[in-house]
């Protein structure tokens, strides 16, 4: 079975990366418009004859399409911002829960999470679960992304030799993935988060540093450790590395897993010490954007979630 596929806002940074994915796949017959993009009612015929439709647009834009969709049967995902803590709509972290993968493919209207937080939440929401980390606890968060993740305008700045080799930005902490990152980890307290931008395309580091002996139960690296590969333990995408390797390692590059789905999850700290530096490698375009957007899509599709996934 074939099914067709509406890409809106296909060039863009995020859209292009999810044609890429998609324009190989013998099962899946894309909507294409080329110069009639931008032609509303080219747009709105699209939008309601596809079998699904992934968004690849700012905000309003992105609420805009939503509002033109009247045909039930079409299934959304917005990689957007717009819907992240939605209730109405189910949040596109496959792996966050073991439920999760279910509540995507028996949803209509899913909002892909961003990149930053599928990181963060990957770390931080076993913790929480396990009573690790409290609801109530002070999460601090340093990340650092290549320039790709600011669309069009930062790619020109960079690429063009206008921006400098390292900018650390949201200096006013008020962010718009805090209230995204703080919710979908079960936090009860805003978290603290510093984002940074390197001069580099894509790959991105997230990383959250905990000092253990202050928390309640006083946890060892390798109790941290364990509630992360129990969580993860059946996930294709996510990855625990084992203590040993991480140990190991002298330092960590955030180009890593750039092309894939997959994000990798490493536990460095002292076993006799009292903190822990807890890193998340990605790639901010691939299991941050578009891979987790195709990877929502096979699940709502009833397909295997690694289709055309690496």
């Amino acid at each position: 079975m074939t099914h067709s596929i509406f890409v809106d806002g296909e060039a863009g940074t995020t859209g292009l990366d999810v044609l890429r994915r998609l324009e190989v796949r013998g099962d899946l017959e894309l909507i294409l418009l080329g110069d009639r993009r931008r032609d509303v009612a080219a747009r709105r015929e699209a939008l309601n004859s596809a079998d699904a439709v992934i968004l690849c647009l700012p905000d309003e834009a992105a609420i805009e399409a939503v509002a033109m969709i009247d045909n039930p049967a079409v299934r959304v995902i917005d990689a957007s911002t717009a819907y992240r803590v939605d209730p109405a709509w189910t949040y596109g972290f496959a792996e966050m829960v073991p439920e999760q993968r279910d509540r995507i493919a028996a949803s209509k209207r899913v909002s892909n999470p961003g990149c930053y937080p599928t990181g963060f939440i990957g770390l931080v929401r076993p913790l929480v679960s396990a009573g690790i980390i409290p609801a109530g606890w002070p999460v601090t968060v340093n990340a650092v992304s290549g320039y790709s993740g600011g669309g069009k305008a930062m790619i020109a700045e960079f690429e063009g030799a206008k921006a400098g080799a390292f900018r650390a930005y949201g200096l006013s902490l008020t962010h718009k993935h805090v209230l995204e990152m703080t919710r979908h980890t079960g936090l009860e307290r805003p978290v603290l988060f510093a984002p940074a931008v390197g001069a580099y395309r894509q790959g991105m580091l997230v990383e959250v540093p905990l000092h253990l002996a202050a928390l309640p139960s006083s946890p060892s690296v390798e109790v941290v450790h364990g509630a992360l590969v129990e969580a993860y333990a059946d996930c294709r995408f996510v990855e625990v590395d084992e203590l040993e390797e991480s140990e190991a390692m002298a330092g960590i590059g955030p180009e890593g897993l750039n092309g894939t789905n997959t994000m990798r999850l490493h536990v460095f700290g002292d076993r006799d010490g009292a903190q822990v530096r807890l890193v998340a490698l990605l790639d901010n375009l691939g299991k941050g954007a578009s891979g987790a957007a195709v990877q929502n899509l096979n699940l709502m599709l009833g397909l295997d979630e690694g289709t055309g996934l690496e």
